[in-house]
């Protein structure tokens, strides 16, 4: 797999970058109700359900205990308003959710009634999200938890990438290519592959591999943005892009 990390020289990021991530308007949310915190409340749910939800069935507990204890700990972080804690000066989001998960595992005592958790407050709506995204995310490797969380972290972050960089192609009318030319993010090509590729874009393989360079750069930085929609400083960017591969090799 392509590393979007092996840029000799890394991106300088001014301040006023981490003042306005997903992070800083978490923390605002928890503060008052405004539309921006809340909306990014839910972005960092979505991108962070997974990883919690396989963090869960790896402890043991059957899928609809682990997607009902998932919701109602997301629930619970905003009925508390637990948010108000977070210090973003002070540790990742990432890191600040996991621990306040194992601490609400910690504190649960009747399993058996799962299905009444979270008081009909559904905090991350699972429409959308088919059956079978719940198979892929299955625990089927011998990983610990914690590893298995920070494994499926550094897929979802690859995804959202992904996800960004195909709706820019769309924007500009090239989502066919996109879509030929998504595999050669995290892949070099085989041999001739670029030269089929060409031919269906009615271009030459020159063209094509120029352009792959290009979207591998977007990509690199769209990774980038993502982790640092979760951090607070320029260091931990480079800390959590240490984690993601990492644990994508894991």
């Amino acid at each position: 797999m392509s590393n979007p990390n092996t840029d000799p020289a890394a991106p300088q990021y001014p301040a006023q970058v981490f003042a306005t991530t997903h992070w800083s308007v978490v923390l605002q949310a928890g503060q008052e109700e405004t539309a921006a915190g809340f909306a990014a409340l839910e972005k960092l749910c979505r991108t962070y359900w997974f990883p919690l939800f396989a963090f869960i069935r790896r402890l043991g507990y059957a899928e609809a205990d682990a997607k009902d204890l998932t919701q109602q700990f997301f629930a619970q972080l905003l009925a508390r308003r637990d948010f108000q804690k977070m210090d973003a000066r002070k540790g990742k989001f990432r890191t600040f959710l996991l621990a306040a998960l194992r601490h609400f595992l910690s504190n649960q005592r009747d399993h058996a009634q799962a299905a009444k958790r979270g008081g009909g407050c559904v905090i991350i709506s699972l429409d959308g999200l088919p059956p079978e995204q719940f198979q892929r995310w299955e625990p089927a490797s011998d990983l610990s938890p914690d590893k298995l969380f920070d494994q499926r972290w550094a897929v979802t972050v690859l995804a959202e990438a992904v996800q960004w960089l195909r709706e820019e192609m769309a924007t500009d009318g090239k989502v066919a290519q996109f879509e030929l030319l998504k595999s050669f993010l995290t892949q070099d090509p085989a041999a001739g592959e670029y030269t089929a590729v060409a031919r269906r874009l009615n271009s030459s393989s020159q063209t094509v591999a120029v352009t792959v360079h290009r979207l591998r750069q977007r990509y690199r930085e769209l990774v980038r943005a993502e982790i640092a929609g979760t951090v607070s400083s320029p260091l931990e960017v480079e800390e959590e892009m240490r984690d993601l591969f990492a644990a994508l090799q894991s």
